[in-house]
Parts: structure tokens; sequence; C-alpha cells
């Protein structure tokens, strides 16, 4: 009888954690909307997003002419590539942030656009 109440505290204490778990992936989304300022990437169809909260996109897209957009601040929603992974890289960037370590904690990630909006002509305003 023990050996059942202990195997049913166990299965509720996974379970918890599990919901716990998915509840916490399902607050960041797949798709984001960034805002900041689009520049030149280092290869010839790749473009840097910088936002304005620090972080640093690496963006391309089939349907939008980012080219046309270099040096002007954008909002540009997409899809976030390995949004999983990328989700627990930031997850333990924070984990240390936590515990004190400070390492490079700005967001850093892969950004395919689907839509894109001009907010300015240029990155200074």
């Amino acid at each position: 009888m023990k050996r059942l109440v202990l195997y049913l505290v166990v299965a509720v204490l996974v379970m918890t954690l599990i919901l716990a778990k998915d509840a916490n992936a399902k607050t960041k989304a797949k798709a984001r909307t960034i805002t900041g300022c689009l520049t030149k990437g280092d290869s010839a169809d790749e473009y840097l997003l910088t936002g304005k909260d620090g972080s640093t996109w690496e963006v391309q897209s089939d349907r939008v002419a980012l080219a046309d957009h270099l040096g002007h601040k954008v909002a540009a929603t997409g899809v976030v590539s390995h949004a999983k992974l990328h989700n627990l890289k930031e997850d333990a960037k924070d984990a240390a942030k936590d515990t004190g370590v400070k390492k490079g904690s700005k967001e850093h990630g892969h950004l395919t656009v689907t839509k894109l909006r001009m907010v300015s002509d240029s990155c200074k305003k």
C-alpha cells in the first residue's frame, strides 16, 4: 500500500512538472514581431535586424524584399527558426543570469520574415 501511494505521488509530481513546462513553452510564440534596424548580413541573402531591446536576429525572406528596407527601422513579423531549440537556449541564458553569471544576455536568433512594415526611413529616429 505504501508503494502504491509513493508511485501515485511521484506520478502527480511528474505530471505537474510536464504541465508547467508546456505552459512555459506556450508563452514563447514561434511567430514574433520584432521592431528595429535592418542592416546587411554576412551573405548575399542574409540581413540583420537589431531590435530596440538589443536583440539581434539573422533574417531572410522569400516573400518580402528586405533589400528595399536596408537602413530603415522596420517591424518584421516572422517565424523563429527551430523555435523549441531557440527557446531552450534563451531559457539557459536566463538561468545563467539568475545565478549571477553574465554572458551576452541579449536574445539572438534566426527569423524567416513573412510580413514587414516600415516604421521609419532611418534607424536614427
